[in-house]
């Protein structure tokens, strides 16, 4: 008998064609779930007859609870090789072998760079009301050459923003925990000496940081209102890092000038999010990572991560 594999919100209905799923159709039956489906007894009737599980990061959260009631679990792959919406330890703990992905971070910077050149020349406002016949010309945009971009966390992704920052003729600023004047000269920026200073100093601030306890909710209301009125926000990282709250509350006051999102404390944002409606935000739904060559390194790993589980020679495990 054949493995049931299901792969979960396949948004865009590429799965398939992304890969060469051939190479395990004698052991595995594939089925895609396109649509997201966020009631937690309505996705075990939907998957718990599987026995693999392709999950997208960040998309439907397994947490202990939903893996308690998938007896028939056996191997769950998740793109890429951090997953904070997933308890892969409590999967481990059951006995089911977990995998990931790898692949490179430039996607998401580049979409860093749509949100920032998005917000700072009005692109969204300038190209609505030229298609609707709006105003001819409505906004001033920002200028990005010698003024100040504020890093938060200046690992891969963050020091690609930087340089990208540089070659605007920006001077960048940098500030993390851990960030070393060594590690900051390295990448040709200057390290902040706190936080504050960043906050207070830079036209755009952008979040590049790994979610975690510490720094969860590290920008919050006081630190929206330390930033200039003419600032922009962009969070392509998690959205946790900032408070969601708090930021709804500083676009409404206009304490900044605006957002470029790209993460939400829930995703799909609900219809009626105030997010949705805020004309000084510019927000993508989660697609840093979306794109072709991502998608066909990703793919063509989950079949190879298939594969060594079916040959009892599991790769890229994730163990705890």
């Amino acid at each position: 008998m054949k493995l049931q594999c299901i792969v979960l919100d396949d948004y865009q209905g590429v799965a398939l064609s992304m890969a060469d799923w051939s190479k395990v159709e004698d052991q595995v039956d594939v089925e895609v779930l396109r649509e997201h489906i966020s009631d937690e007894d309505s996705l075990v009737q939907a998957i718990e007859q599987a026995d693999i599980i392709v999950m997208m990061r960040e998309r439907t959260p397994i947490q202990a609870p939903l893996l308690r009631r998938l007896p028939n679990l056996k191997l769950l792959i998740t793109t890429g090789m951090r997953n904070a919406s997933l308890d892969a330890a409590a999967a481990v703990t059951q006995g089911i072998i977990v995998c990931g992905t790898e692949g490179n971070s430039q996607a998401a910077s580049e979409l860093t760079w749509a949100l920032i050149l998005g917000l700072a020349k009005g692109i969204a406002v300038e190209h609505e009301a030229f298609q609707k016949s709006g105003p001819w010309q409505s906004t001033v945009g920002a200028d990005l050459y010698g003024h100040t971009l504020g890093i938060i966390g200046l690992g891969r992704l963050g020091s690609q923003v930087a340089r990208v920052g540089l070659a605007f003729g920006m001077d960048v600023l940098a500030w993390s925990q851990n960030l070393t004047a060594d590690l900051a000269a390295k990448v040709g920026v200057r390290m902040a000496a706190s936080k504050e200073e960043l906050l207070t100093k830079s036209d755009f601030v952008s979040i590049h940081l790994v979610q975690s306890e510490r720094t969860r909710g590290l920008i919050g209301e006081r630190e929206l209102q330390m930033m200039q009125p003419n600032a922009f926000l962009i969070n392509t990282s998690r959205s946790a890092i900032v408070n969601q709250e708090a930021l709804v509350h500083a676009l409404q006051q206009k304490w900044i000038q605006g957002a470029g999102l790209d993460v939400f404390d829930e995703e799909p944002l609900p219809l009626h999010h105030p997010l949705r409606s805020l004309p000084n935000v510019l927000a993508t739904p989660h697609i840093g990572y979306v794109t072709e060559d991502t998608y066909r390194t990703w793919f063509a790993q989950i079949i190879e991560n298939i594969q060594g589980f079916l040959a009892g020679s599991p790769i890229r495990q994730l163990t705890f």
